[in-house]
């Protein structure tokens, strides 16, 4: 049983948090029980000593010490990174969604609404970043996410999403589209915009959406469309 914060394995869990290696840490039983409905096997396993959980026991308070979620944590995983391809019929794009809280309840809402695939284009925040991973719930383990550089990367009917702006979401979605999505304030680059082959709003009567309402929304009216 580790009973030091100074364990060279515990150490290896704080590098992590700063400084990520292709690998990064999940928290807490239901990510790891996630994980491992998925089959991603983890490359180590921290469980808090006595709680009955599979994995190398730690005292506690020691475990809570290099938690980035503090008291109460009873598990963590550390994973290998995988990134995959953009794939349809069903995916969700962000292009400069720099709040990884959003990023990590886009990709939940993705797995919620059946997408294939989350592509993550420039300046996005890290979807295996540690508040990311907590606000997907487990998805990333689920979700393939991929990085595109280009709206040509993604698949299917490409249809920017704008506030106020082309048709309204449920009129402009075929079956195998990608819904691109941007920042909340910025909102899609011109040439985002026009390198898509549509434009589509969700009609609302505020001002705005944050940029995981309105794709999980957007998710939402796709997979309507492809249950057709």
């Amino acid at each position: 049983m580790i009973t030091s914060p100074h364990n060279p394995k515990l150490k290896d869990l704080r590098r992590l948090a700063r400084r990520r290696d292709g690998r990064f840490v999940a928290e807490g039983e239901d990510l790891l029980a996630a994980a491992d409905a998925a089959g991603w096997p983890a490359r180590a396993r921290f469980v808090a000593a006595g709680a009955g959980l599979e994995g190398e026991e730690v005292e506690p308070d020691v475990l809570a010490r290099v938690s980035a979620l503090g008291s109460g944590t009873r598990a963590i995983g550390v994973y290998d990174e995988r990134w995959a391809q953009p794939a349809g019929p069903r995916c969700v794009a962000l292009w400069g969604v720099g709040d990884p809280g959003n990023v990590g309840t886009i990709v939940r809402g993705a797995l919620a609404f059946g997408a294939s695939s989350v592509a993550l284009g420039p300046h996005c925040a890290d979807p295996f970043g540690p508040r990311a991973v907590r606000a997907s719930m487990g998805a990333i383990f689920a979700v393939p996410v991929a990085r595109v550089t280009e709206v040509a990367d993604l698949p299917g009917e490409r249809v920017a999403l704008l506030a106020r702006a082309g048709e309204p979401i449920g009129d402009a979605l075929a079956a195998d589209a990608t819904i691109v999505v941007g920042a909340e304030r910025e909102g899609l680059p011109d040439g985002v915009v026009a390198a898509c082959d549509r434009v589509a709003h969700i009609p609302i009567a505020s001002e705005s959406l944050n940029a995981a309402m309105a794709a999980t929304v957007a998710l939402y009216e796709l997979s309507r469309v492809h249950a057709r």
